[in-house]
Protein backbone atom coordinates (compact mmCIF):
# COMPACT_ATOMS: atom_id res chain seq x y z
CA UNK A 1 0.00 0.00 0.00
CA UNK A 2 2.81 2.78 0.86
CA UNK A 3 4.37 1.52 -2.23
CA UNK A 4 1.65 2.91 -4.47
CA UNK A 5 1.13 5.77 -2.56
CA UNK A 6 4.68 6.62 -3.05
CA UNK A 7 4.43 5.90 -6.59
CA UNK A 8 1.13 7.84 -6.74
CA UNK A 9 3.56 10.81 -5.16
CA UNK A 10 6.27 10.59 -7.47
CA UNK A 11 3.92 10.37 -10.71
CA UNK A 12 2.02 13.55 -8.95
CA UNK A 13 5.79 15.38 -9.00
CA UNK A 14 7.05 14.41 -12.32
CA UNK A 15 3.44 15.42 -13.70
CA UNK A 16 3.64 19.06 -11.75
CA UNK A 17 7.77 19.27 -13.18
CA UNK A 18 6.80 18.82 -16.55
CA UNK A 19 3.90 21.33 -16.10
CA UNK A 20 6.25 23.67 -15.00
CA UNK A 21 8.54 22.86 -17.39
CA UNK A 22 6.08 23.13 -20.49
CA UNK A 23 4.73 26.73 -18.97
CA UNK A 24 7.98 28.24 -17.85
CA UNK A 25 10.61 26.57 -19.75
CA UNK A 26 11.72 29.56 -22.36
CA UNK A 27 11.80 31.53 -19.05
CA UNK A 28 14.10 29.24 -17.27
CA UNK A 29 16.39 28.96 -20.47
CA UNK A 30 16.53 32.86 -20.50
CA UNK A 31 17.45 32.95 -17.00
CA UNK A 32 20.21 30.23 -16.91
CA UNK A 33 21.60 31.53 -20.24
CA UNK A 34 21.98 35.10 -18.07
CA UNK A 35 23.15 33.54 -15.22
CA UNK A 36 26.06 31.55 -17.61
CA UNK A 37 26.99 34.99 -19.64
CA UNK A 38 27.26 36.76 -16.27
CA UNK A 39 29.79 34.99 -14.76
CA UNK A 40 31.53 34.36 -18.69
CA UNK A 41 31.62 38.12 -19.00
CA UNK A 42 31.88 40.73 -16.33
CA UNK A 43 30.27 43.51 -19.17
CA UNK A 44 27.32 41.90 -19.98
CA UNK A 45 24.94 42.30 -16.92
CA UNK A 46 25.30 46.18 -16.65
CA UNK A 47 22.67 48.62 -17.27
CA UNK A 48 24.70 50.03 -20.75
CA UNK A 49 24.64 46.41 -22.01
CA UNK A 50 20.68 45.44 -20.32
CA UNK A 51 19.35 48.22 -22.13
CA UNK A 52 21.54 47.33 -25.38
CA UNK A 53 20.27 44.46 -25.51
CA UNK A 54 16.45 45.62 -24.77
CA UNK A 55 17.10 47.77 -28.02
CA UNK A 56 18.68 44.90 -30.04
CA UNK A 57 15.76 42.85 -29.49
CA UNK A 58 12.77 45.30 -30.30
CA UNK A 59 13.24 45.00 -34.28
CA UNK A 60 12.85 41.12 -34.18
CA UNK A 61 10.22 41.01 -31.31
CA UNK A 62 7.65 43.30 -33.46
CA UNK A 63 8.45 40.94 -36.45
CA UNK A 64 8.14 38.03 -34.25
CA UNK A 65 4.28 39.03 -32.18
CA UNK A 66 3.29 39.01 -36.00
CA UNK A 67 4.47 36.03 -36.80
CA UNK A 68 3.32 34.37 -33.90
CA UNK A 69 -0.46 34.34 -34.84
CA UNK A 70 0.35 32.80 -38.67
CA UNK A 71 2.18 30.16 -36.60
CA UNK A 72 -0.73 29.96 -34.20
CA UNK A 73 -3.17 28.71 -37.17
CA UNK A 74 -0.51 25.85 -38.17
CA UNK A 75 0.95 28.58 -40.94
CA UNK A 76 4.10 30.74 -41.37
CA UNK A 77 4.95 33.93 -43.32
CA UNK A 78 8.17 34.15 -45.24
CA UNK A 79 7.57 37.72 -46.22
CA UNK A 80 7.83 39.82 -43.46
CA UNK A 81 11.37 40.42 -43.79
CA UNK A 82 10.85 41.68 -47.38
CA UNK A 83 7.93 43.67 -46.48
CA UNK A 84 10.11 45.54 -43.78
CA UNK A 85 12.10 46.67 -46.99
CA UNK A 86 9.05 47.74 -48.86
CA UNK A 87 7.51 49.57 -46.29
CA UNK A 88 10.38 51.74 -45.05
CA UNK A 89 11.44 51.99 -49.25
CA UNK A 90 7.97 53.80 -49.70
CA UNK A 91 8.22 56.01 -47.07
CA UNK A 92 11.46 57.09 -47.66
CA UNK A 93 9.86 58.00 -51.12
CA UNK A 94 7.16 59.88 -49.82
CA UNK A 95 9.03 61.58 -46.46
CA UNK A 96 12.33 61.94 -48.48
CA UNK A 97 12.30 61.86 -51.90
CA UNK A 98 8.78 63.78 -52.54
CA UNK A 99 9.37 65.89 -49.01
CA UNK A 100 5.62 65.33 -47.71
CA UNK A 101 4.73 64.69 -44.14
CA UNK A 102 6.69 62.35 -42.04
CA UNK A 103 3.31 61.42 -40.61
CA UNK A 104 1.81 60.42 -43.88
CA UNK A 105 5.13 58.28 -44.26
CA UNK A 106 4.36 56.50 -41.21
CA UNK A 107 0.70 55.42 -42.55
CA UNK A 108 2.47 54.77 -45.86
CA UNK A 109 4.83 52.42 -43.93
CA UNK A 110 2.03 50.62 -42.11
CA UNK A 111 -0.15 50.32 -45.00
CA UNK A 112 2.23 49.16 -47.21
CA UNK A 113 3.06 46.32 -44.61
CA UNK A 114 -0.83 45.64 -44.15
CA UNK A 115 -1.65 45.93 -47.64
CA UNK A 116 0.81 43.49 -48.87
CA UNK A 117 -0.03 41.08 -45.23
CA UNK A 118 -3.69 41.35 -46.80
CA UNK A 119 -2.35 40.20 -49.87
CA UNK A 120 -1.18 36.99 -48.26
CA UNK A 121 -4.50 36.04 -46.27
CA UNK A 122 -6.25 36.61 -49.85
CA UNK A 123 -3.83 34.23 -52.13
CA UNK A 124 -3.82 31.57 -49.32
CA UNK A 125 -8.18 31.68 -48.86
CA UNK A 126 -9.34 32.97 -52.06
CA UNK A 127 -7.09 31.23 -54.32
CA UNK A 128 -7.07 28.09 -52.08
CA UNK A 129 -2.96 27.66 -52.16
CA UNK A 130 -2.13 24.73 -50.67
CA UNK A 131 0.14 26.06 -47.81
CA UNK A 132 0.87 29.55 -46.98
CA UNK A 133 4.59 29.02 -47.38
CA UNK A 134 3.98 28.63 -51.47
CA UNK A 135 1.79 32.46 -50.78
CA UNK A 136 4.13 34.26 -48.71
CA UNK A 137 7.55 32.45 -50.37
CA UNK A 138 5.75 34.42 -53.95
CA UNK A 139 5.05 37.13 -52.08
CA UNK A 140 8.49 37.30 -50.22
CA UNK A 141 10.22 37.58 -53.26
CA UNK A 142 7.63 40.11 -55.05
CA UNK A 143 7.95 42.71 -52.17
CA UNK A 144 11.88 42.84 -52.44
CA UNK A 145 11.45 42.97 -56.20
CA UNK A 146 9.54 46.04 -56.43
CA UNK A 147 11.67 47.70 -53.46
CA UNK A 148 14.42 47.32 -55.68
CA UNK A 149 12.83 48.54 -58.63
CA UNK A 150 11.56 51.59 -57.09
CA UNK A 151 14.64 53.08 -55.43
CA UNK A 152 17.26 51.89 -58.61
CA UNK A 153 18.21 49.66 -55.57
CA UNK A 154 19.93 53.04 -53.53
CA UNK A 155 19.39 53.53 -50.13
CA UNK A 156 17.34 56.74 -48.71
CA UNK A 157 19.13 58.80 -45.63
CA UNK A 158 18.08 61.46 -44.18
CA UNK A 159 14.59 61.32 -42.56
CA UNK A 160 12.83 63.20 -40.28
CA UNK A 161 13.04 63.55 -36.32
CA UNK A 162 9.24 62.42 -36.01
CA UNK A 163 9.70 58.81 -38.37
CA UNK A 164 13.30 58.40 -36.02
CA UNK A 165 11.91 58.93 -32.74
CA UNK A 166 10.54 55.34 -32.19
CA UNK A 167 14.01 54.00 -33.04
CA UNK A 168 15.95 56.38 -32.01
CA UNK A 169 15.18 57.99 -28.18
CA UNK A 170 15.00 57.24 -24.89
CA UNK A 171 13.47 57.38 -21.86
CA UNK A 172 15.98 57.74 -19.00
CA UNK A 173 17.97 54.50 -19.83
CA UNK A 174 15.02 52.59 -21.50
CA UNK A 175 14.61 52.90 -25.31
CA UNK A 176 11.16 54.22 -26.15
CA UNK A 177 11.33 51.14 -28.91
CA UNK A 178 11.41 48.56 -26.47
CA UNK A 179 8.13 50.76 -24.41
CA UNK A 180 6.91 49.87 -28.04
CA UNK A 181 7.29 46.35 -27.47
CA UNK A 182 5.87 46.15 -23.95
CA UNK A 183 2.82 48.19 -25.31
CA UNK A 184 2.43 46.12 -28.41
CA UNK A 185 3.14 42.49 -26.73
CA UNK A 186 -0.02 43.70 -23.91
CA UNK A 187 -2.14 44.62 -26.98
CA UNK A 188 -1.45 41.55 -28.52
CA UNK A 189 -1.84 39.25 -25.15
CA UNK A 190 -5.25 40.91 -24.73
CA UNK A 191 -6.50 40.11 -28.16
CA UNK A 192 -5.51 36.55 -28.10
CA UNK A 193 -7.01 35.74 -24.58
CA UNK A 194 -9.67 38.39 -24.51
CA UNK A 195 -11.40 38.42 -28.32
CA UNK A 196 -13.61 36.10 -30.07
CA UNK A 197 -11.06 36.30 -32.95
CA UNK A 198 -8.06 35.58 -30.52
CA UNK A 199 -10.00 32.45 -29.45
CA UNK A 200 -10.73 31.26 -32.80
CA UNK A 201 -7.10 31.52 -34.14
CA UNK A 202 -6.20 29.08 -31.57
CA UNK A 203 -9.41 26.73 -32.40
CA UNK A 204 -8.08 27.22 -36.35
CA UNK A 205 -4.74 25.91 -34.94
CA UNK A 206 -5.86 23.10 -33.05
CA UNK A 207 -8.71 21.78 -36.06
CA UNK A 208 -9.53 23.95 -38.69
CA UNK A 209 -11.96 21.43 -39.92
CA UNK A 210 -13.65 21.60 -36.57
CA UNK A 211 -13.15 25.29 -36.47
CA UNK A 212 -14.99 25.59 -39.76
CA UNK A 213 -18.09 23.34 -38.92
CA UNK A 214 -18.68 25.58 -35.63
CA UNK A 215 -19.83 27.88 -37.77
CA UNK A 216 -16.45 29.69 -36.97
CA UNK A 217 -14.98 32.58 -40.73
CA UNK A 218 -12.10 30.47 -41.27
CA UNK A 219 -10.57 32.68 -44.25
CA UNK A 220 -11.44 36.05 -42.39
CA UNK A 221 -9.51 35.04 -39.24
CA UNK A 222 -6.61 33.98 -41.40
CA UNK A 223 -7.13 37.47 -43.86
CA UNK A 224 -6.81 38.96 -40.38
CA UNK A 225 -3.70 36.87 -39.42
CA UNK A 226 -1.73 37.57 -41.93
CA UNK A 227 -2.74 41.41 -42.30
CA UNK A 228 -1.85 41.87 -38.86
CA UNK A 229 1.38 39.95 -39.64
CA UNK A 230 2.12 42.29 -42.69
CA UNK A 231 1.14 45.19 -40.54
CA UNK A 232 3.67 44.75 -37.51
CA UNK A 233 6.52 44.02 -40.31
CA UNK A 234 5.82 47.90 -41.22
CA UNK A 235 6.27 48.92 -37.54
CA UNK A 236 9.61 46.85 -37.20
CA UNK A 237 10.56 48.73 -40.39
CA UNK A 238 9.63 51.86 -38.42
CA UNK A 239 11.81 50.74 -35.73
CA UNK A 240 14.76 50.09 -37.89
CA UNK A 241 14.38 53.26 -39.75
CA UNK A 242 14.71 55.50 -36.71
CA UNK A 243 18.03 53.50 -35.65
CA UNK A 244 20.11 53.69 -38.05
CA UNK A 245 17.88 56.93 -40.13
CA UNK A 246 18.32 55.57 -43.52
CA UNK A 247 16.16 52.86 -45.48
CA UNK A 248 17.72 50.33 -48.24
CA UNK A 249 16.19 47.85 -49.91
CA UNK A 250 17.63 44.59 -48.62
CA UNK A 251 16.82 45.78 -45.27
CA UNK A 252 15.37 42.77 -43.71
CA UNK A 253 16.70 40.13 -45.43
CA UNK A 254 16.21 36.77 -43.40
CA UNK A 255 14.67 38.72 -40.62
CA UNK A 256 11.55 36.08 -41.20
CA UNK A 257 14.25 33.20 -39.51
CA UNK A 258 14.87 35.06 -36.61
CA UNK A 259 11.36 36.06 -35.93
CA UNK A 260 10.24 32.15 -36.14
CA UNK A 261 12.86 31.47 -34.44
CA UNK A 262 11.74 33.58 -31.40
CA UNK A 263 8.05 32.13 -31.71
CA UNK A 264 9.24 28.43 -31.66
CA UNK A 265 12.03 28.80 -29.00
CA UNK A 266 9.10 30.32 -27.35
CA UNK A 267 7.33 27.34 -26.60
CA UNK A 268 4.43 28.01 -30.07
CA UNK A 269 3.83 25.09 -31.87
CA UNK A 270 4.23 24.53 -36.06
CA UNK A 271 1.62 22.21 -35.81
CA UNK A 272 -0.51 25.26 -34.43
CA UNK A 273 -2.55 26.02 -31.74
CA UNK A 274 -0.09 26.70 -29.05
CA UNK A 275 1.76 29.44 -28.32
CA UNK A 276 1.53 32.75 -25.98
CA UNK A 277 2.74 36.38 -26.40
CA UNK A 278 4.74 36.50 -23.68
CA UNK A 279 6.83 33.20 -25.03
CA UNK A 280 7.14 34.94 -27.77
CA UNK A 281 8.75 37.84 -26.32
CA UNK A 282 11.14 35.36 -24.13
CA UNK A 283 12.09 34.02 -27.28
CA UNK A 284 13.39 37.39 -28.86
CA UNK A 285 15.00 37.91 -25.93
CA UNK A 286 16.85 34.33 -26.07
CA UNK A 287 18.40 35.10 -29.27
CA UNK A 288 19.28 38.88 -28.80
CA UNK A 289 20.66 37.80 -24.91
CA UNK A 290 22.45 34.87 -27.22
CA UNK A 291 23.83 37.22 -29.69
CA UNK A 292 25.32 40.16 -27.98
CA UNK A 293 26.82 37.48 -25.01
CA UNK A 294 28.68 35.44 -27.78
CA UNK A 295 29.67 39.56 -29.29
CA UNK A 296 31.29 39.99 -25.77
CA UNK A 297 32.45 37.18 -25.48
CA UNK A 298 34.36 37.52 -29.32
CA UNK A 299 32.28 34.60 -30.93
CA UNK A 300 33.06 34.76 -34.67
CA UNK A 301 29.80 35.64 -36.69
CA UNK A 302 29.76 31.85 -38.28
CA UNK A 303 29.79 30.45 -35.07
CA UNK A 304 26.92 32.57 -33.35
CA UNK A 305 24.91 31.24 -36.44
CA UNK A 306 25.74 27.64 -35.91
CA UNK A 307 24.86 28.08 -31.58
CA UNK A 308 21.41 29.97 -32.90
CA UNK A 309 20.77 27.38 -35.15
CA UNK A 310 21.25 24.91 -32.51
CA UNK A 311 18.99 26.44 -30.11
CA UNK A 312 16.43 26.57 -32.91
CA UNK A 313 16.60 22.68 -33.80
CA UNK A 314 16.60 22.13 -29.55
CA UNK A 315 13.50 23.84 -29.49
CA UNK A 316 11.74 22.20 -32.65
CA UNK A 317 12.95 18.93 -31.17
CA UNK A 318 11.03 19.84 -27.48
CA UNK A 319 8.26 20.96 -29.62
CA UNK A 320 7.95 17.42 -31.83
CA UNK A 321 8.27 15.46 -27.70
CA UNK A 322 5.87 17.13 -27.00
CA UNK A 323 3.19 16.57 -29.60
CA UNK A 324 3.87 12.79 -29.59
CA UNK A 325 3.18 12.68 -25.78
CA UNK A 326 -0.14 14.39 -26.14
CA UNK A 327 -0.95 12.05 -28.88
CA UNK A 328 -0.03 9.26 -26.72
CA UNK A 329 -1.96 10.95 -23.83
Amino acid sequence: MSQVVVKTKNEVMNGTLKRVLSKFGPLIGLILLIMVLTVLSPKFLTVNNVMNIARQSSINALLAIGMLLPILTAGIDLSVGSLLALSIMMMGIVTVNMGMSPFLGILVCLAVGAGFGWLNGILLTKLRLPHPFISTLGTMNIARGIALIVTGAAPIAGFPYAIQFLGREFVGPIPVSFLLVIVVYVIFHIFLTRTQTGRYIYAIGGNPEAARLSGINVDRVLIIVYTISGLMAGLAGLVMVGRVNSAFPLAGLSYELDAIAAVIIGGASFMGGVGTVWGTLIGALIIAVLRNGLNLLNVPADFQMTVIGTVIIAAVFVDVLRQRKSKKA
